[in-house]
């Protein structure tokens, strides 16, 4: 591997503003912004949209939504099962 082709890899801390979650992990993205962490040590920060912290999928609160009568649509098309 050419040294100088590679993106930095270094500790950043991805936070969750709806959850109020962050957490530390490494990663090769940065930022131009910056917090102070936990153990004094002051790391990039990224906020991001979700995480698993907000995602229905991973709180429970999933739920399935028929937008549009997708599932009256296919009973039309292709005739009510059961």
């Amino acid at each position: 591997m050419q040294q100088d082709k590679q993106p930095e890899y270094g500790p950043v801390v991805f936070r969750d503003r709806t959850a109020g979650y962050a957490f530390l992990t490494r990663s090769t993205a940065t930022s131009d912004r910056t917090i102070e962490w936990d153990d004094g040590e002051t790391y990039p920060v990224i906020d991001v949209e979700i995480s698993s912290e907000s995602h229905p999928f991973y709180t429970g609160k999933a739920r399935t939504v028929d937008t549009e009568g997708r599932i009256a649509k296919f009973e039309r098309r292709f005739g009510e099962t059961g």
